[in-house]
């Protein structure tokens, strides 16, 4: 049987992707095992002011924090749950709070309908959640009225599936050999005569 370099160096730089990406996968593991232990950690820091302008968000998520929402300027409803994991609506008031800059994202209860409360503003505690469009908002304790109390962040909803990757990419780097050298010993890389 010919050595075949090309199939080969195909077959090899596959695996070497697949064990690089494997590898990678498990140093995110590592890095969201400190993330998930820095949100465990933020949980049981004591309450803070809601902050003005957040350098790093990131630091903030799942920490207890209290503002004042002074005016509602506007409303938003994304899709959310309920203390008792029931789908529907969460209404999210952007507030003016007197301050100089981005204001305060309120998640000021959860509903079934899509409709804007009534709620006009006011002293606001709860827990800092990630948003999309403003990086954090304030899941509130007590809800609005006519609202529930939407979910609050938990970071058992945040999935840390990397070392599961890491497996599937070292199985199939596994994989990828025991197809080339099957493929070798049955000469399928074996142009004809020698």
């Amino acid at each position: 049987m010919r050595f075949r370099p090309i199939p080969t160096l195909v077959v090899a730089l596959a695996v070497a992707a697949m064990v690089g990406l494997g590898i990678w996968q498990l140093r995110r593991a590592e890095w969201k095992d400190a993330l998930l232990a820095r949100y465990d950690q933020a949980a049981r820091l004591p309450e803070i002011a809601w902050p003005a302008v957040p350098t790093d968000p990131e630091r903030l998520y799942f920490r207890r924090a209290a503002g004042h929402c002074l005016e509602v300027v506007s409303w938003r409803a994304i899709a959310g749950r309920n203390l008792a994991g029931d789908p529907g609506w969460s209404h999210i008031a952007s507030c003016r709070t007197g301050a100089e800059g981005p204001g305060i994202q309120v998640d000021a209860g959860w509903s079934r309908s899509a409709e804007d409360p009534a709620w006009t503003g006011g002293p606001v505690r709860g827990v800092i959640a990630p948003d999309r469009l403003h990086a954090i908002r304030l899941v509130a304790a007590e809800p609005a009225p006519g609202l529930q109390p939407s979910a609050p962040p938990s970071r058992d909803t945040i999935p840390n599936n990397h070392r599961l990757y890491a497996i599937q990419w070292f199985l199939f780097a596994l994989i990828a050999v025991v197809i080339y050298l099957l493929a070798v010993r049955r000469g399928h890389f074996d142009p004809g005569p020698k």
